[in-house]
């Protein structure tokens, strides 16, 4: 069975400041805000259609949830309750700004059965916090998740890069840092123009411009692979693409693509699929003839669209016929190489195996250093 999330969507709400990237009612696909009683509502619709799962949490999202007068959290937080006591519910989540958390406040969402706290960081420079509005800062950040922490909470991060002032050295900093607080999930998301924010018209202006595509993903990748590296979850890749945000005339400019986190994926795999192909190769000869094998539910990962993955590995190592292959029960992540048309698999290449390699590689700077030499 599976873990179910209910969103429930308060645009805004509790947040005191307007961050410059920010349009809630945008991203959110709505702007009317559920009352209490509405909440109730939304909950029973959901668990109505859902199928038998192991989990289900009900989330705030969209606005800052601790920031909200105590009395109005705390409805909120009763709405749910009925549902929990019931066992249809396991527990809430919410999401806040990390200068609005103190001992009062994390008693009040312990005494009503949150179990995570998600916490918009966004980034840990001081530079980049004061360009985007945030008005808090690093220490308040490492002060808020030891609190959430100390109460057996789970901490979730919420990071973008591509903010202005950002850099891909300070993205990889804020990551390291993020390593050290330990959360249990992280999301990354890439800084867009939306319309109707503060960052719109700076850009307007000429004075902002947003990460490419491709930057935006191997920025993501190498954050993602270092969190993996350490056992952190990243749980999402890029925004929802909610009909309200993909609506024409919402994003101006940035990175936006529907499936932005399998794109962060597909190169993770290529990257893991060279070097599986590389040490084949160092054991059975340079053939130019081989069989790739992974997950059935990683094949598109590994494949990409129009084969374009495969494509470059063949490309770039000399191959001539480069095929996919899929293993049942031996779980996710890895890539095995063998000998075309031998049905069965010679080498294997754990996530795990291959990160031991490449993250200290990526950490010191030579991945970075060997991709800016190859463009």
């Amino acid at each position: 069975m599976k873990n179910y999330i209910v969103p429930i969507f308060i645009p805004h709400m509790g947040c005191p400041y307007d961050c410059i990237y920010c349009n809630q009612k945008t991203i959110a696909a709505q702007q009317d805000v559920p009352s209490p009683a509405q909440t109730i509502d939304i909950i029973a619709s959901y668990l109505h259609t859902m199928p038998p799962a192991d989990s289900v949490e009900v989330a705030f999202f969209g606005g800052s949830f601790t920031a909200l007068d105590l009395a109005v959290q705390r409805q909120y937080l009763e709405a749910v309750q009925p549902f929990i006591s019931g066992g249809r519910v396991t527990g809430i989540r919410v999401s806040t700004r990390p200068d609005y958390i103190d001992d009062q406040r994390l008693e009040l969402l312990a005494a009503h059965q949150v179990k995570t706290v998600e916490l918009g960081v966004q980034s840990l420079s001081r530079r980049v916090l004061k360009a985007s509005s945030r008005h808090y800062t690093p220490e308040d950040v490492v002060r808020s998740s030891n609190l959430i922490k100390s109460l057996r909470m789970d901490l979730g991060i919420q990071l973008m890069i591509g903010l202005p002032g950002d850099s891909y050295q300070q993205d990889m900093e804020t990551t390291r840092q993020v390593v050290q607080l330990r959360p249990q999930v992280v999301r990354i998301y890439p800084t867009l123009v939306i319309a109707g924010t503060a960052l719109a018209q700076i850009w307007q202006q000429g004075k902002y411009m947003p990460l490419g595509l491709a930057e935006a993903v191997m920025t993501c990748r190498d954050m993602y692979i270092q969190f993996q590296h350490e056992d952190i979850k990243v749980i999402r890749m890029g925004l929802y693409p909610g009909e309200e945000l993909r609506r024409a005339g919402n994003i101006l400019a940035g990175p936006f693509h529907p499936s932005f986190g399998e794109l962060v994926e597909q190169e993770i795999f290529k990257e893991q699929a060279q070097q599986a192909i590389t040490r084949f190769r160092r054991q059975a000869g340079m053939l130019t003839h081989l069989d790739l094998y992974v997950d059935h539910r990683d094949v598109s990962k590994l494949s990409g669209p129009k084969r374009w993955i495969i494509n470059r590995l063949c490309g770039e190592l000399g191959l001539e016929n480069l095929k996919i292959r899929t293993l049942p029960d031996l779980g996710r992540d890895w890539i095995g190489v063998s000998r075309s048309r031998t049905r069965r698999v010679e080498l294997i290449l754990t996530r795990k195996a291959f990160l031991s390699g490449f993250v200290p590689r990526l950490i010191a700077g030579g991945i970075l250093g060997e991709e800016q030499g190859a463009s």
